[in-house]
C-alpha cells in the first residue's frame, strides 16, 4: 500500500499524502505572512507539529514495509523525506526560532513520487549531485543558526 499505486488502497494512501504535503505547504506559506503569523503562529506550530508527526509516521513505515530499508534511506526520495522532517526536530533540539522553510519546502519534492511524475525529472540527480557537493557550503550557512555547534567546530 506504501509503494504501490496500483492498487484502491495505495491510491488512497497517495491521496492522502498528497493532502497532507498541500496542506504542509500552505502552513508553511502562511506562516512566512508576519500579519498571519502573529494572530495564528500557536496554531501554525501546532500544524506543523501534527504534519510533522505523520510524516515521521510514514517515513518509519517506508522504512519497515522496505523490501531493503538501507537502499530506500540511501535513494533520492529516501533522502527528501529525512528532510523533509529533520528541519523541525533540529529547531526544537538546537532551540533555533526559525525553522528552515526552505529545507520544509522540500516536501513539494514528495509530490513528483506520488503523481508518478519522477521519470520526468533527470534534473532529479542534478540537485542531489548540487546538493552533495555543495554539503559543506551549506553546514558553513547554517552554523550561525546553532551556536553550540560552531563553537564545536573550532
Amino acid at each position: 500500500m506504501i509503494f504501490g499505486h496500483d492498487t484502491p488502497a495505495g491510491r488512497r494512501f497517495d491521496i492522502i499524502l498528497l493532502t497532507l504535503i498541500l496542506l504542509s505547504m500552505l502552513s508553511v506559506m502562511l506562516e512566512s505572512v508576519r500579519s498571519i503569523y502573529e494572530a495564528y503562529g500557536v496554531y501554525l506550530k501546532i500544524a506543523e507539529w501534527v504534519f510533522t508527526g505523520l510524516f515521521t509516521i510514514e517515513y518509519a513505515a517506508r522504512l519497515i514495509s522496505a523490501s531493503n530499508a538501507k537502499h530506500y534511506a540511501t535513494s533520492f526520495f529516501g533522502i527528501i523525506d529525512l528532510l523533509a522532517i529533520a528541519p523541525v526536530y533540529l529547531s526544537f533540539l538546537f532551540a533555533v526560532r526559525h525553522s528552515f522553510t526552505v529545507v520544509r519546502s522540500l516536501r513539494l519534492l514528495r509530490v513528483f513520487r506520488i503523481l508518478k511524475l519522477t521519470e520526468y525529472i533527470g534534473e532529479a540527480n542534478a540537485l542531489r549531485v548540487a546538493l552533495q557537493a555543495s554539503f559543506r557550503k551549506i553546514v558553513v550557512f547554517l552554523l550561525p543558526f546553532f551556536p553550540s555547534l560552531s563553537s564545536s567546530v573550532h
